[in-house]
């Protein structure tokens, strides 16, 4: 009916809006005010999770242990005024009704400056400066006025000037000399007592001086805090990738391996039981060492073993129909290159048996004692790699992770064809590496 006004989809008149029923306007910031200040009321690292709703439980009820000064921290401060207040129920003051507006402007903006300079909407605006312009601007004028207790204003203005981080540094060193210079010549003239011009001055100056400083150290901590927090998160993601990759490489090989062994049982069943049956066997071997080793990698203590890698490999590399020849010259390695190079041949095999087509397999690893170093040759007869596909290096995750773990260690790792057929894996390692990360 035309008599009903229009509703929206919340059950709300589209009234009262300009540019038309169901329009909506985009409100900006609202401007600062006393409610908004006293609610938003929060530190630097709280901006995203205040500004979202994320309060941690708080509400409204102030800040936790530990957080740093707040607007209210400054408040009790304004207990400095009640001399002048003295003054003006006493009748001291020359104008009372004057005095009365002089403080309470000068409260109600010391009020609105300290909030506004701890507020995350206006703490990096020009909101606090022109706020503590304001505040300056009293001072003087119920300092020069009324005189005595109101000179006590001044080391007010100057804690108030500390909280307004837009000023720090040599700005607000040069606004405190300034302050303390006024503050002092005021009260010489005034009282007529150096030391007491004195005492104010330096009043002012370390009001301002001191909690500039101590608002600087709570934002150094939070800073340093925030860092701490990130390079935690960094590391937790460098273990992760180290896990995954890991992880890949463990599974990989070894699904290879019973992939090509269950194929093996395939072709030998029909013909040659027993041959059939010692494959079947070694699948079930294969299965429970890879669960041992998913249950270690899991923990963390997984250690490679080369020794183990190459006998491994042979037992692939036969299943798959490829023979397979290693070669290994020089001393024992140590542990750690043991274990790299170990990974290495895992994932070198791995590929031979998925991708090459060959017939012939060669593992090749030399010790140079004079230079310290360890390379790892892995050679076949197979068809390469197709002139479309990616550079190894780069498009195989297990290939591609190697060679990040290999640099990490000081080594190298080169792939590609091997002259007009087969595929070339060189790897080259210090003998005496530590790998980085657990293992």
């Amino acid at each position: 009916m035309r008599g009903k006004r229009q509703t929206g989809q919340n059950g709300q008149c589209g009234r009262g809006e300009r540019g038309g029923p169901g329009r909506r306007r985009t409100r900006g910031p609202a401007a600062p005010g006393w409610a908004g200040l006293l609610e938003l009321d929060a530190g630097p690292q709280e901006d995203g999770a205040r500004g979202s709703g994320e309060t941690g439980g708080r509400g409204r009820r102030g800040p936790a242990k530990g957080e740093g000064p707040r607007g209210y921290t400054f408040l009790p401060w304004l207990l400095m005024g009640v001399g002048a207040l003295s003054n003006i129920f006493s009748g001291k003051s020359q104008n009372t009704w004057l005095a009365g507006l002089g403080l309470l402007a000068f409260n109600s903006i010391y009020i609105f400056v300290v909030f506004a300079a701890f507020n995350p909407r206006y703490r990096d605006s020009r909101v606090p400066v022109y706020g503590l312009a304001a505040l300056a601007a009293v001072t003087y004028a119920i300092a020069i006025a009324f005189g005595h207790s109101w000179l006590l204003f001044f080391p007010l203005l100057s804690l108030a000037s500390g909280a307004v981080r837009k000023i720090h540094g040599r700005p607000h060193f040069i606004l405190l000399l300034v302050l303390s210079a006024s503050a002092g010549t005021i009260a010489g003239r005034l009282f007529g007592d150096h030391w007491m011009a004195a005492a104010i001055g330096y009043g002012t100056f370390v009001s301002g001086m001191v909690a500039a400083t101590v608002l600087s150290l709570f934002d150094t901590v939070k800073q340093l805090d925030a860092t701490r927090q990130e390079l935690a998160r960094t590391a937790v993601e460098k273990e992760r990738l180290r896990f995954s990759r890991d992880l890949h490489d463990l599974l990989g090989h070894t699904l290879s391996v019973i992939v090509v062994k269950a194929e093996a049982v395939r072709r030998l069943a029909p013909r040659d039981l027993d041959a059939a049956l010692a494959q079947a066997a070694d699948i079930e071997a294969v299965g429970r060492q890879a669960l041992t080793e998913i249950r270690e990698a899991v923990t963390g203590y997984r250690e490679g073993s080369l020794s183990t890698e190459l006998d491994r490999a042979r037992s692939a590399l036969q299943a798959a129909g490829i023979e397979p020849v290693v070669r290994h010259s020089g001393p024992p390695l140590p542990p750690q290159a043991s274990a790299l190079l170990g990974w290495v041949v895992r994932e070198g095999v791995t590929n031979t048996v998925r991708h090459s087509g060959a017939t012939r397999c060669e593992i090749e690893i030399r010790t140079d004692t004079a230079n310290d170093r360890a390379r790892l040759t892995i050679t076949d007869d197979g068809t390469g790699p197709a002139p479309s596909d990616p550079p190894p290096t780069t498009g195989g995750t297990g290939l591609k992770g190697l060679t990040e773990r290999l640099a990490a260690a000081g080594g190298t790792l080169d792939s590609g064809p091997d002259g007009r057929h087969g595929f070339r894996l060189v790897v080259e390692l210090p003998v005496d590496v530590e790998e980085p990360g657990p293992r």
